[in-house]
C-alpha cells in the first residue's frame, strides 16, 4: 500500500473509532440536540459577530439550513438575535444564559478527550507533532479549495 493510501486509511480508521467511542458519550451528555446544533452552539460561543453567513460558512451549510437551526435554537432558549446600533441590517448571535451552559458541558467533554489522549501525543517529540500538524493544515487547505 502506498503511504498516501497508508494515511488516508489511518486517519479513516480513526475517525470512525472516535466516533464509536465518544459519540455515545456526548449523545448523552448533549441530549436533545443534533451534531449540527451543537456546532452551531460552540460557534456562537467562540465568536462575538456570528451571523448567518459566517455560519454557513464555518459548518459548510447552506444560509437556509442556518436559518432553520437558528429559528429551533432560539426555540430551545440556547440563543438570541441582536443588531448592531451602527448596523440595523445585519442580524448577530449570541447564546443565552442556558446556551453557555450546553457549550460549558460540550468543551467540558473536549478537554475530558483531550486529557484522555495525552498519552499518545507524549510519545512524540514537538518536531513530529509539528509535521502532523503541518499535514493536517495542508490537507484542510487542499479541501478547502476542493470546496470552493
Amino acid at each position: 500500500m502506498e503511504k498516501s493510501q497508508e494515511i488516508m486509511s489511518g486517519i479513516g480508521d480513526i475517525n470512525n473509532k472516535m466516533l464509536l467511542f465518544r459519540k455515545p458519550i456526548m449523545a448523552r451528555a448533549m441530549a436533545g440536540f443534533s451534531l449540527s446544533e451543537i456546532s452551531y452552539i460552540e460557534y456562537v460561543g467562540k465568536h462575538a459577530n456570528a451571523n448567518v453567513t459566517r455560519l454557513a460558512s464555518a459548518l459548510y451549510m447552506t444560509r437556509g439550513a442556518i436559518s432553520k437551526m437558528t429559528r429551533k435554537l432560539q426555540k430551545k432558549g440556547i440563543i438570541e438575535s441582536f443588531q448592531k446600533p451602527e448596523n440595523k441590517k445585519e442580524i448577530y448571535f449570541t447564546l443565552t444564559d442556558e446556551g453557555r451552559r450546553i457549550d460549558a458541558i460540550h468543551r467540558r467533554l473536549h478537554a475530558d478527550f483531550i486529557e484522555a489522549d495525552k498519552t499518545v501525543f507524549a510519545a512524540f517529540s514537538e518536531e513530529e507533532l509539528a509535521v502532523v500538524a503541518r499535514f493536517v493544515a495542508k490537507y484542510n487547505d487542499h479541501l478547502d479549495a476542493e470546496l470552493r
